[in-house]
């Protein structure tokens, strides 16, 4: 699925040894350990297999090697799908709020201008991958992926990839011009990221804290737990959003616009150490709008749905209240000093 920000239209990788003979036969012994333990070898899903070494190298979640035949499966079957809008297909190989995106994108795909359907159905591939995969543990799962699209002119994207089931498949997928966006992320000597429990506090929030965070700014203008966010373009922008709805409304005045905050359809936050010390999330949101005629409205006037939102469900009849439903994902940077929303977006997926 190609994807950008804030949208509604398509989204478009040596031992030494002495003289002594003592020392010889120990180093060569030696030796032999380390080439028995040195590197991980796969099992037949591409997961490490078990290390012999006294010292063993701890397993990553997979191996880059595995991690990406995933990303080249990806890439192979999306642009298969992305031609045809296929969502069955799209699906053996996309879940998470990610998929949620992608089927709104099938579904109005009709509704697109012609230039916009046609950058859709071009194949892509990412370029200059860097494989970010954590250490094999019972609670991860998962491992990520920052890249150059070629869709786009090769703007930066950060991917993440869980297992659905027993299979891998892409889940979240954000892109960013904001350099700042995609800080360096540690790793251990052994050229492990570190995930990072979302339950943590990191500063005055946690990672799953970001989603109510968020949506309180449409909610509310982020009088709730918004007041925890730094300002950023992000934010900024929902805060436009709210305040313009409240003042302005829609149909010219005669309607109201009312957001609420709603569960994302799937709830996982990923989360990485970066360089320097902070936490990269990639969090969900999700939120409704109402579109509600003012009582002196009711009798003589009825909303009329857009062509989107007649291709996401939207019936014939006349109506004075129109609910559209937004899925999205976000990015943030999280210190002890602040919690910075870098990236959102957020997709219209259903209206009624």
């Amino acid at each position: 699925m190609h994807t950008q920000k804030l949208a509604t239209t398509p989204r478009a990788d040596s031992p030494r040894l002495r003289r002594n003979t003592a020392r010889i036969l120990a180093s060569v012994l030696l030796l032999a350990l380390t080439a028995c333990g040195g590197s991980a070898e796969e099992d037949a899903d591409g997961n490490p297999g078990s290390q012999t070494s006294a010292t063993p190298v701890p397993d990553g979640v997979l191996t880059k090697a595995a991690a990406k035949r995933v990303v080249d499966a990806y890439e192979k079957t999306n642009n298969q799908a992305n031609k045809i809008q296929d969502e069955g297909l799209l699906a053996t190989v996309e879940g998470g709020q990610l998929h949620e995106q992608s089927k709104a994108d099938y579904a109005a795909f009709d509704t697109w201008p012609k230039a916009d359907q046609n950058a859709y159905r071009t194949a892509f591939v990412y370029e200059d991958r860097e494989y970010l995969i954590p250490r094999q543990s019972p609670n991860t799962t998962w491992f990520a992926v920052q890249a150059k699209s070629s869709y786009g002119n090769g703007t930066r994207t950060l991917l993440f990839f869980d297992k659905v089931g027993s299979t891998y498949k892409m889940v979240m997928s954000l892109y960013t011009d904001n350099d700042d966006a995609l800080p360096q992320i540690a790793r251990d000597r052994h050229g492990l990221a570190e995930a990072v429990d979302p339950s943590q506090q990191i500063g005055q929030i946690t990672p799953t804290e970001l989603t109510a965070a968020f949506q309180d700014l449409y909610e509310t203008g982020g009088q709730g737990e918004g007041k925890e966010l730094a300002s950023t373009d992000v934010t900024k922008a929902a805060l436009k959003t709210y305040r313009t709805s409240e003042k302005s409304g829609a149909a010219n005045g005669m309607a109201t616009v009312k957001f609420f905050a709603e569960e994302p359809a799937h709830a996982k936050v990923y989360a990485l150490r970066t360089a320097s010390g902070g936490v990269l999330a990639a969090f969900p949101a999700a939120h409704t709008r109402e579109t509600l005629l003012k009582p002196a409205y009711r009798s003589s006037h009825h909303l009329v749905p857009t062509d989107r939102q007649k291709a996401l469900g939207v019936g014939l009849g006349q109506t004075a209240l129109l609910t559209d439903e937004f899925q999205g994902q976000g990015l943030a940077i999280l210190s002890q000093a602040s919690a910075r929303i870098a990236e959102m977006d957020l997709q219209h997926v259903d209206a009624r």
